[in-house]
């Protein structure tokens, strides 16, 4: 992998992650850009006891631009782009609205693809390495920031979902708090190893791995299951069989490994709604190079997720108990339907799933490659 780091014409980082040694990143961005304003703080809920990004100039943001005034494709034929080049395998740059800027944390936009029809479950395994290491060396860079307490890789996918760009990206945020989530994670650890001396997530694998109704992938170094309680009718928890904090943790063997994984995984939520509309469920077939029929087919109309990497707080006691995971889910619960968070979930943070986790699991082994 070569890195090279170099600046937009408004002064914000872009950085690309090339696969080949000799590539040369001496483009230049000509646009003629306005200084970032931002007005982001951050607010704390007395009540609730969590905290609440203002960010009023994402008002102004870019939504559902046509594909040939896409900001994340590639500069070509005239047109100019956040990303200079005409060509590239993986770009970051900071977002130019972020929720999180200054003292407040920061926002990255990360570009798996130059190719704005594809997704990541269409990248070859190089490709999905290539971006595991830019993650990994991003949550490096930023876990150097002052004031950033927690890192956070994640991809929205789908118009469903709310994302306003449709090419292939995901983000990073760089909060300065540990976020709620990860609290009740860390409360839960702490509660479960004073009263059996374990690991929850050691024994949470473990008890998914001897029950296995719930696998839906295993390799030798990772394991892709439904979680018994899980929130979503769709949701796969991804781990490393060896325990560790963060991405940067990750031996080579495990980094090998993820992009047979994550990829497969990735087009199993494809081929489980299939159609134009996401309607009749799929045949399961494969084009020659893996990538599933059902979303060549489906195009923008493939399943929606959101897929997170849950890595431990920089400087959270116990860190070292924490096990770095990825979870995917999709708000589609049944073909051509969406679960909506309504009174209960919205409401008071109690989910109903319509699907019990046993057979969202067995629905995405029968959706296997051939």
């Amino acid at each position: 992998m070569k890195k090279t780091t170099t600046r937009l014409a408004d002064g914000r980082e872009l950085i690309y992650y090339d696969l080949r040694d000799d590539a040369v990143r001496d483009e230049r961005d000509h646009r003629p850009l306005d200084p970032v304003a931002t007005a982001s703080e951050i607010r704390h809920d007395r009540l609730l006891g969590d905290s609440v990004a203002i960010a009023s100039h994402r008002q102004a943001r870019t939504y559902h631009p046509p594909a040939d005034a896409c900001p994340l494709c590639p500069s070509r034929d005239g047109r100019l782009s956040e990303i200079p080049a005409p060509d590239y395998d993986v770009a970051v740059f900071e977002n130019r609205f972020p929720s999180l800027a200054g003292d407040h944390g920061r926002c990255e936009v990360v570009c798996f693809t130059p190719d704005h029809d594809a997704s990541f479950a269409d990248l070859t395994e190089e490709q999905a390495a290539l971006v595991l290491e830019a993650w990994t060396d991003r949550t490096a860079e930023l876990s150097q920031l002052p004031g950033v307490a927690q890192v956070f890789c994640f991809e929205n996918r789908g118009a469903e979902i709310g994302v306003t760009l449709g090419h292939p990206h995901g983000q990073i945020y760089a909060y300065p708090f540990i976020t709620p989530r990860t609290e009740r994670m860390l409360t839960s650890l702490a509660a479960h190893r004073e009263a059996t001396g374990g690991n929850l997530f050691d024994d949470t694998v473990a008890d998914e791995l001897a029950d296995g109704r719930r696998i839906v992938l295993e390799g030798e170094h990772w394991v892709a299951f439904v979680p018994y309680a899980a929130h979503w009718p769709y949701e796969v928890h991804l781990y490393p069989k060896r325990r560790v904090p963060d991405l940067l943790a990750l031996d080579d063997a495990a980094r090998t490994e993820f992009p047979q994984i994550y990829l497969e995984v990735l087009r199993r939520f494809d081929r489980i709604f299939d159609g134009p509309d996401g309607g009749t469920e799929g045949d399961g077939g494969t084009e020659g190079d893996g990538t599933s029929r059902g979303a060549r087919a489906a195009g923008a109309a493939r399943t929606p997720y959101i897929a997170a990497w849950h890595q431990a707080p920089l400087h959270a006691g116990h860190r070292g108990e924490f096990a770095l995971h990825l979870e995917l889910f999709t708000i589609r619960r049944t073909s051509g339907k969406l679960k909506f968070l309504a009174g209960s979930e919205s409401g008071m943070n109690v989910f109903i799933n319509d699907v019990p986790p046993e057979t969202a699991a067995e629905r995405l082994r029968e959706v296997a490659s051939e």
